[in-house]
C-alpha cells in the first residue's frame, strides 16, 4: 500500500517539534516542568493583545476575514509599504510552504545554509526541487559560499538571519554584498523570526531591500517576542507578483480571527516589545555568565535561545534534565551532536535550569571519577 503515496515523499524527515509541558510531566510524572526548548516567549501575550482576543472570541462562529484585511492595514502603515505586497500566514511555515508552492518547479534549486531552518529544505523538496545545502562558517551564514553555490536552475534563496539554530546574524555589509552578487531573477527569502530581539547595530533591516527592482520577502511573526506562538500567525512582505500568486494557492480562511485580533493589538505595544527584547538581553547575558563558570562554551547569539557545548551525548543530557523538569532541544536534530539549544525564560526559569544542569554536570563528573578510580 506504500506505493500510493506520492513519490518525492522518502527523503523529507517529519519536523521533530518540542515537547509539550503537560505530555512531559505525565510521562515522567514530574510536575512543574518549565520549557525551554522551542525559542517560544516565556510570558504572555500584551495584556490588550488578551483583551482584543478574548473580545474576538464572541465572534467565532463566524468565518475569519479570509484576507486578514484589517491586519495587513496595520501592517501597511506600520511598514510603509501597500498591504497589496503583505501576505500573512499560520506563521512563518505556511507562508515558506506557500511560497516554494508558487516558485519552485520540479528540478529548481534553492540554496540555503547548513544547519538552518528545517523547513527550507522540507518545503523545497515537496515541490520535487532541490535543496543546495552551503556549511555554515564560524556557525553563521557564508554568503559568498552561497553566492558561488547559485546556477542557471536556482530559483530561491533563504536567508534565515539570526539563523536558527545558532543564532548568528550575517551584517549589512554582508547582505548589501550579497544582494549584488545574485541574478535578479532569483528570489531572496529574508527570514527574521528574532528581528525584534536583535540589538546589533550592524544587523539589517530586511525591509530596507524591499522595492520594485528586485524579487526579494521579508518573513517575520508574532511568534516571538509578541507572544502569540500558540495562535500561529505571520506575515511576509513580497513583490505584488508573488503576493497574487500566493493567494491563488492560500487556503481560505487560512488565519483564525482569534489570531487576527491579537497580532493586530499587538502593532500597537512597540514599547511593551522593546522591554520585552532588553529582558531577553538580560537573560542571554545572565546564562553566557553562568556558563563560562561552569566552564563550557557557546555560540553568541542574537535570538532568544543559545546553543551551548557540553560534551557529551546531547540525547542522555537532554533526557537527564527532562527528568528533573527542564525541557531542553537536542542539538543533534540540527547537526550540532555534543551540543542542546536553550530558549532563554524567565529570570526565574534561567536560574532553575543552571542549578539543574550545574548538579547533573557535577553527577556525571563524580560517576566517571568512580569509573576511571575503579580502573585505576
Amino acid at each position: 500500500m506504500k506505493d500510493i503515496i506520492r513519490r518525492g515523499l522518502e527523503d523529507i524527515k517529519p519536523y521533530e517539534p518540542g515537547r509539550p509541558i503537560e505530555l512531559v510531566e505525565k510521562e515522567l510524572g514530574i510536575t512543574e516542568a518549565i520549557k525551554l526548548a522551542s525559542n517560544e516567549s516565556p510570558y504572555a501575550p500584551f495584556p490588550k493583545v488578551l483583551e482584543a482576543m478574548r473580545e474576538s472570541l464572541l465572534d467565532v462562529n463566524r468565518y475569519p476575514d479570509g484576507g486578514s484585511t484589517f491586519l495587513r492595514e496595520g501592517l501597511s502603515n506600520k511598514l510603509g509599504v501597500p498591504a497589496s505586497r503583505i501576505m500573512v500566514g499560520q506563521g512563518s511555515n505556511e507562508l515558506l510552504r506557500l511560497l516554494a508552492n508558487v516558485l519552485l518547479d520540479p528540478g529548481d534549486e534553492a540554496v540555503m545554509a547548513d544547519p538552518s531552518f528545517i523547513v527550507y529544505p522540507t518545503v523545497t523538496k515537496l515541490m520535487n526541487a532541490k535543496p543546495i545545502l552551503v556549511p555554515l562558517k564560524d556557525h553563521a551564514h557564508d554568503l559568498d559560499a552561497m553566492a558561488k553555490a547559485i546556477t542557471p536552475r536556482t530559483k530561491m534563496v533563504f536567508i534565515c538571519n539570526p539563523n536558527n539554530p545558532t543564532g548568528t546574524i550575517v551584517t549589512r555589509d554582508e547582505v548589501e554584498r550579497f544582494i549584488e552578487s545574485v541574478p535578479e531573477d532569483v528570489v531572496i527569502v529574508f527570514d527574521e523570526a528574532y528581528f525584534e530581539l536583535v540589538r546589533d547595530n550592524n544587523y539589517p533591516n530586511g525591509m530596507d531591500y524591499i522595492n520594485e527592482d528586485r524579487p526579494i520577502v521579508v518573513l517575520r511573526t508574532f511568534s516571538k517576542v509578541h507572544g502569540l506562538a500558540g495562535c500561529r500567525i505571520g506575515y511576509g512582505i513580497a513583490p505584488e507578483f508573488i503576493i497574487t500568486a500566493v493567494n491563488k494557492v492560500r487556503e481560505p480562511f487560512n488565519v483564525t480571527s482569534v489570531a487576527q485580533a491579537g497580532a493586530l493589538a499587538s502593532l500597537e505595544c512597540d514599547t511593551a516589545v522593546e522591554e520585552r527584547s532588553r529582558l531577553n538581553t538580560q537573560g542571554l547575558e545572565y546564562l553566557y555568565k553562568e556558563f563560562r563558570r561552569i566552564g563550557l562554551d557557546y555560540i553568541p547569539s542574537h535570538a532568544n535561545f543559545i546553543l551551548v557545548d557540553i560534551g557529551i551525548d546531547d540525547r542522555m543530557m537532554s533526557l537527564e534534565l527532562m527528568k528533573r523538569g527542564i525541557i531542553v532541544r537536542s542539538g543533534d536534530i540540527f547537526g550540532y551532536p555534543k551540543y542542546f539549544r536553550v530558549t532563554v525564560g524567565t529570570p526565574e526559569e534561567n536560574k532553575r535550569f543552571i542549578g539543574e544542569l550545574e548538579a547533573l554536570l557535577k553527577v556525571i563528573k563524580d560517576q566517571n571519577d568512580h569509573v576511571k578510580g575503579a580502573l585505576v
